[in-house]
């Protein structure tokens, strides 16, 4: 009896998750096969904790960082909850003025919603900092802030590059305003590690988020890379690990695979990059070809207007080498996935779900598109095991599933009453 193996189809959205890279994997695997908590004095305990600060020698050096600037938590949420909350309790804890948080209206929800959680409950007052038409940190609006309330002002958090539209931020220009008024930066460069040339203390942040799973490590594994001497508030209570402010056992499978992922994606960024980007280009120019009426959002990647201050060279194309991001006009996205995932091929809409209900994109709001179009939305998003036969596939079968999504809108309440929602 012959089985067939199932067809894999074409997997267009590692900037959810990628694949775990084989050594992350062997790693894993390597260190779950031993018994030790990293806590313990005897010598399993011991063997554990080489283990740990083995890999954060490892991701401090790929990173540019001092192997005790390196938190480990369990991702890229944590990380980023630990930022926002733990430098504004630590700013406030001796200067009760600073109250005002500093975020780019595009930021991931992980950053926007504990800098609003901080607003409900311990008075807070939120900034959104409002970016341009691809979705790059106005940094007019940024100096008039800083100009007018540097005094109240606890943390800023500019992502280094976005999730949704893959636009790289100016972060160096915004640590160079926000520290000459003593104000720490936090980056959540969740997108960018393995994909453009991020260096710790080169950007002069003081606290980079990294989470494992895009890059090719593990789910549930990550980052929070912090200066020694930034004030920063322990989220989680218990234990006392990692610097007293991430307390509980540590994963030190996780961690270890987590350490050669970053390792991986880091030594070989430059050649991936590469050819990503050129796969990336044959995706947009396709798209255009089979859906004239699609609009490319984020920068183009054939300007070389480059991001010179977020680490990158000033020649370098100014979104992440494997995003591309479309609005359909007439279609809505979650029809779009539905059917490209019938004719498979994985992909995302980009934007948020409250309780089940679709929401148009707040990264797409923010770049001033109108919510009509902004609910057209497919991220398509490359990785290191992309392939030219992923994007042909798409390209094969998007005409149709355009032309299908659009009759579907047609027919929808929403068409009949204009696109209110």
């Amino acid at each position: 009896m012959t089985v067939t193996a199932p067809d894999p189809g074409a997997y267009l959205d590692h900037a959810a998750t990628t694949p775990m890279s084989p050594a992350a994997l062997e790693a894993f695997v390597a260190e779950a096969r031993r018994t030790g908590n990293a806590s313990s004095l005897h010598s399993a305990g011991r063997a554990a904790r080489r283990a740990v600060e083995e890999s954060r020698e490892t991701v401090a050096a790929a990173l540019g960082a001092r192997p005790s600037e390196v938190v480990f938590t369990a991702g890229g949420t944590e990380s980023d909850n630990l930022a926002i909350k733990g430098v504004f309790w630590g700013r406030r804890r001796t200067d009760p003025r600073r109250t005002r948080v500093l975020v780019s209206a595009v930021e991931h929800h992980a950053v926007l919603d504990p800098a609003f959680w901080l607003a409900g409950h311990a008075g807070a007052e939120i900034v959104l900092l409002p970016v341009d038409g691809d979705g790059r940190l106005d940094l007019d609006a940024l100096r008039a802030e800083l100009a007018a309330h540097a005094d109240e002002v606890a943390l800023v958090s500019v992502m280094w590059a976005n999730n949704e539209v893959g636009t790289l931020q100016p972060v160096r220009e915004v640590v160079r305003l926000a520290h000459q008024h003593g104000i720490p930066v936090h980056t959540d460069a969740v997108q960018a590690v393995g994909q453009v040339p991020v260096d710790f203390a080169a950007s002069g942040v003081d606290a980079l988020t990294l989470t494992g799973h895009k890059l090719g490590g593990p789910v549930g594994v990550g980052a929070l890379v912090a200066r020694r001497d930034l004030p920063l508030e322990a989220v989680l209570h218990g234990g006392g690990q990692e610097r007293g402010v991430r307390s509980g056992t540590l994963d030190v499978p996780a961690i270890r695979a987590f350490a050669a992922a970053v390792a991986e994606a880091v030594e070989h960024r430059e050649e991936r990059a590469a050819t990503m980007a050129a796969l990336r280009d044959e995706l947009v120019a396709g798209v255009r070809r089979a859906a004239p009426e699609a609009v490319l959002r984020g920068p183009d990647p054939a300007a070389v207007t480059g991001a010179p201050s977020s680490g990158t060279p000033a020649s370098s194309p100014a979104r992440l080498p494997g995003n591309a991001h479309f609005t359909f006009p007439g279609a809505e996205g979650d029809s779009l996935l539905y059917l490209l995932d019938s004719a498979g091929v994985q992909a995302s809409t980009g934007s948020a779900c409250q309780a089940g209900v679709p929401q148009p994109s707040h990264v797409l709001l923010a770049m001033g598109v109108p919510e009509v179009e902004a609910r057209g939305a497919l991220r398509f998003s490359l990785g290191a095991t992309s392939t030219r036969a992923d994007v042909e596939r798409l390209l094969a079968v998007l005409p149709q599933v355009v032309d299908r999504a659009r009759a579907a809108g047609l027919a929808s309440p929403r068409a009949v009453a204009g696109g209110a929602a």
